[in-house]
């Protein structure tokens, strides 16, 4: 959907999934859009561990490349999307992309909701962000269970979320549970989705991020291991060397031929 979103050709499949080229104030002006036209959309932070997650799963990048948006979450992915043709590209961050939208909302009135989390992850979380953002509506929250739910439960939290008169909602399940969440409630929820990953656990104060120099730096996901190493470190030490051996060899392919073509 990248032509919809108004991205255009700036675009790339990195590993076979999309990566839309855009901004926080082109990304919030999108789903200002799609909110106030009452579009069902959904938006994908994506960083590596997304992409490596669709490149070993192919129903999920089928999911990726079908979102209305993908922005480049991590750095190594600016960084590919820089390698390939697009120069001046720059990260648009899950979580600072929530609190983007969240000033957009609260100067514009569009009402919010919050799926994820634990409950008193989003009672902090709902504090915060009211506070931050005078006039922010949050209209509901609502914290599911971990495990998978049931065809019934998932219809009631779709009633639930429409009941509220929300017109976005802030999804924090996590890679792939959000992002899948997202995809089967297309078209069933008449609102805009947005998958923002760990950015609950962040605004709630329940995990501290990376210092922004670690982030420039593309070293944020170091950090991250080192807080939770227990829960991340198959992620970051197998995917991330598998992900800069694949991008080599895609970046190779890219550059052979565009000697070829001259």
């Amino acid at each position: 959907m990248a032509d919809e979103a108004g991205c255009g050709s700036r675009f790339r499949f990195i590993l076979g999934s999309r990566v839309d080229a855009t901004n926080y104030d082109a990304a919030c002006d999108l789903i200002q859009r799609w909110a106030e036209a009452r579009q069902s959309r959904y938006v994908i932070a994506a960083n590596v561990h997304v992409v490596m997650t669709a490149y070993w799963q192919p129903a999920f990048q089928q999911i990726v490349n079908q979102a209305a948006l993908v922005t480049p979450d991590g750095m190594p992915l600016v960084w590919a999307l820089r390698l390939l043709g697009v120069v001046d590209a720059v990260r648009v961050y899950g979580p600072d992309l929530m609190l983007a939208w969240c000033d957009r909302a609260a100067r514009s009135g569009v009402p919010l909701y919050l799926y994820g989390g634990t409950p008193t992850m989003l009672e902090k979380l709902s504090h915060q962000l009211t506070g931050q953002f005078p006039g922010l509506a949050i209209v509901g929250c609502y914290a599911p269970p971990f495990r998978p739910l049931t065809p019934a439960e998932e219809a009631a939290d779709a009633a639930r979320i429409l009941a509220s008169g929300a017109r976005v909602v802030l999804v924090g399940l996590g890679c792939p549970k959000q992002e899948q969440w997202m995809a089967r409630q297309q078209e069933q929820l008449p609102l805009v989705m947005i998958g923002v990953g760990a950015a609950f656990s962040f605004h709630s104060g329940e995990v501290s991020q990376a210092p922004r120099w670690m982030m420039a730096w593309g070293l944020e996901w170091l950090y991250r291991l080192l807080v939770e190493p227990r829960r991340l470190w198959r992620r970051y030490l197998i995917n991330n060397p598998v992900f800069v051996v694949l991008l080599g060899w895609q970046l190779l392919q890219y550059w052979l031929m565009g000697k070829r073509s001259n």
